[in-house]
């Protein structure tokens, strides 16, 4: 006598979707702890702060301001958030998004209009990447807004694998460990730059933007162009994920614990002093190359 197994009933749509919302609410604690510590380790935001945030109209700017919007809620300090966007006068740009959904959610914006598309396609060659350019000028026109309009920090929504993949950028291509701080001072000594998504991994960033429904605006100057360069680092990451998944994030605890006297370079630990016998003379560098004699083989 054969047994007839009852088929197993689908899941009512109400459980799927208190499931999915759980899992959801889950995540965004997720990235309100992570982004809460980030703040609290760098010291992004102090009492008083009047933070511009940089709002591109991808899923990881609006993903920042969503955050800190309700971490502004609760922080322990009183600051200000201004969404700001640069218009760059791209074709078929759909201008109204930005307005109606910062208007939705009742957040302060302003945007910027200057066209750096016919900039940046009048100078770059065909065929060449935009990113460089691109990235300068827009840079150049949030600094000026924020100092004329007294912002105290600039909110960038750069994530960990951004900070990741920048660090190996230059380990690749311009020999040279140096990344993405998750804070800095710009060149002139006049703008903070904070990175509050610094601990978020990006698939993270994109379940969340989903889950949320965020507008996202897809950038046609260049993101059909990435960089080169940029793109074989993200495939080498996303091979080293799926292979060995957690290797990323141990890669990004790895850039915030330097040792300088187990690298090379003499500017940061004073390797010449190390172990040195009393009082002898310090290296003749220029001895050393030259292959001169010693004083005492001298004829």
């Amino acid at each position: 006598m054969s047994t007839v197994l009852p088929l197993l009933e689908p899941q009512p749509l109400a459980h799927r979707a208190q499931r999915r919302a759980h899992e959801n609410n889950k995540l965004a604690k997720r990235l309100r702890h992570q982004v809460g510590r980030a703040i609290a380790d760098f010291g992004m935001i102090e009492d008083g702060d009047k933070v511009m945030v940089c709002l591109s109209g991808g899923k990881d700017s609006y993903t920042m301001l969503d955050i800190l919007l309700q971490l502004q809620q609760k922080a322990p300090v009183k600051f200000e958030l201004v969404a700001v966007n640069l218009d760059q006068k791209q074709p078929d740009f759909p201008e109204h998004v930005l307005p109606e959904y910062l208007k939705s959610i009742n957040v302060p914006y302003h945007i910027i209009e200057q066209d750096t598309y016919s900039v940046v396609t009048r100078v770059v060659p065909e065929g060449k990447t935009m990113c460089s350019l691109c990235s300068r000028l827009r840079r150049g026109a949030l600094y000026t807004y924020a100092e004329e309009n007294g912002f105290t920090k600039i909110a960038l929504g750069h994530h960990r694998d951004d900070l990741v993949a920048t660090f190996f950028l230059n380990l690749f291509f311009h020999a040279k460990l140096a990344g993405m701080p998750p804070k800095l001072l710009s060149d002139d000594g006049k703008h903070v730059v904070i990175r509050p998504l610094a601990y978020v991994r990006e698939d993270d960033i994109a379940a969340y933007a989903d889950a949320k429904g965020f507008p996202i605006i897809p950038c046609n100057l260049c993101g059909s162009q990435e960089n080169l360069q940029r793109k074989q680092v993200k495939k080498m990451m996303d091979a080293w994920e799926r292979d060995t998944p957690g290797r990323i994030e141990t890669i990004a605890r790895a850039l915030g614990d330097i040792r300088p006297s187990q690298l090379g370079d003499p500017k940061l630990f004073d390797f010449l002093a190390l172990g040195r016998n009393g009082d002898a003379p310090m290296p003749d560098a220029h001895a050393w190359l030259a292959g001169e004699p010693h004083a005492q083989d001298a004829p």
